[in-house]
């Protein structure tokens, strides 16, 4: 026989009471917070599951932001280029009505004076700004207009006329995370967009004996190169060629002396990062500017950007030199169209990707997580509510049952 106190009946009753107690409590919290997953004792393998949900959803988050901004800065830099291109056909129109030999002087200086404006007018393209103000052709120094004008008389013209204009940006390119492990373009160098023609730079420097001094590393278009003390200058030569850069090395045949050519339009950027390989090869000069002001004053350097093209058909219409117009002249402009079509095609290209890849994250990558993160961690409300309904109906009927269950006590007696 066993011996049931009063006291256990009452701790038991107790015990179940606030259990069922708890149980309504975290119900209610699920079903007030909408989450099964209270703490991590609730469900540590879901709550691990849906943390990582949580932070994959924040990230596919960030680069649909991250999108949305690139896309805007393609749409306006594709809108620039595009005014570009109409500009220059309007050149090219007024440059194939000047080779035809059929005006005077004073048309000729009319054509001239039109293609002046469109020169301003073109200058000031390649210093827009974006919404925020950031300029969108300076490459990383967005705060700074990237063409600076030099301006002096030309023949034929009164006063001052713009006679250069010069790339102070750099060529370095922002980029934006638009999905896991890849990056688009921001923007684009000036020095590459507003470029005509293939860039050749031929020193005078003798370099048939050339060795190097010691371990350097040269910088060509954002590019190292790494150079180690013995090299020839074939080495050079054959390294700077494997280095994958749209631009060939060779020595000159004439000269005896390094030659670099460009392979797509655009300006060449070299520095020697350490040791003075370029200067000694009679490249650059002693480093007291930045690039692309420090060609060495020796060096042959032949093709210009779109400026120099369009200020070339300028001075020849003012000048009244048909033939020039028409060859020449006229041959810049064509390859600076090309050059602004093909940056056009890129541009096309590229907003095309964001669109595809802004419609995947937003159509299909965010709401496939969100499902999965909410199958993990959200309640099912209407079983919630259920179970608390249920809670409650037997939580009652517990109370009920022990009120009569539970012996009397002495004030049952003295009523």
């Amino acid at each position: 026989m066993q011996r049931i106190s009063n006291n256990l009946t009452h701790e038991n009753m107790q015990f179940h009471m606030r259990r069922r107690e708890y149980e309504m409590a975290r119900t209610r919290d699920q079903i007030g917070t909408q989450s099964k997953v209270q703490s991590l004792r609730d469900d540590p393998i879901a709550a691990a599951h849906g943390t990582r949900f949580k932070s994959f959803q924040t990230r596919l988050e960030r680069y649909s932001t991250n999108i949305e901004f690139a896309q805007s800065n393609h749409r306006y830099t594709e809108g620039q280029v595009r005014q570009g291109v109409d500009m220059l056909q309007r050149i090219r129109e007024i440059a194939v009505q000047g080779a035809h030999g059929t005006y005077t002087p004073d048309d000729m200086r009319a054509m001239a004076a039109e293609v002046d404006e469109l020169l301003k007018e073109f200058v000031s393209l390649g210093n827009s700004k974006n919404g925020d103000g950031s300029m969108i052709f300076a490459g990383t120094r967005t705060r700074t207009e990237p063409f600076r004008i030099v301006e002096g008389n030309v023949p034929g013209a009164q006063g001052s006329r713009i006679t250069g204009v010069e790339y102070v940006g750099d060529i370095n390119v922002k980029t934006t995370e638009v999905s896991e492990n890849s990056h688009m373009q921001l923007n684009f160098p000036g020095n590459e967009v507003f470029w005509a023609e293939n860039q050749t730079l031929i020193s005078t420097v003798d370099a048939g004996g050339y060795q190097v001094q010691q371990d350097s590393v040269v910088r060509i278009n954002g590019r190292e190169i790494n150079l180690t003390e013995g090299d020839t200058i074939g080495a050079v030569i054959g390294k700077i060629n494997d280095s994958g850069l749209s631009l060939r090395a060779r020595l000159d045949p004439v000269q005896n002396s390094l030659s670099l050519e460009t392979t797509t339009p655009h300006q060449m950027w070299l520095e020697d990062s350490t040791g003075s390989v370029l200067q000694d090869l009679g490249v650059i000069s002693d480093g007291s500017q930045r690039p692309p002001a420090n060609i060495a004053p020796s060096a042959d350097h032949f093709g210009g950007s779109l400026f120099d093209v369009v200020i070339s058909l300028r001075d020849s219409l003012y000048a009244g030199d048909q033939q020039a117009v028409g060859g020449a002249a006229l041959g810049g402009v064509d390859s600076g169209l090309n050059t602004m079509l093909s940056r056009l095609g890129d541009l096309g290209a590229q907003s095309k990707r964001l669109d595809f890849i802004y419609q995947r994250t937003e159509q299909y990558d965010i709401p496939e997580v969100a499902r999965r993160k909410s199958n993990e961690l959200d309640i099912d409300l209407a079983g919630a509510i259920t179970d608390l309904r249920m809670l409650e109906h037997t939580h009652r009927a517990a109370l009920s049952a022990a009120s009569r269950v539970l012996q009397p006590t002495l004030l049952d007696f003295l009523r």
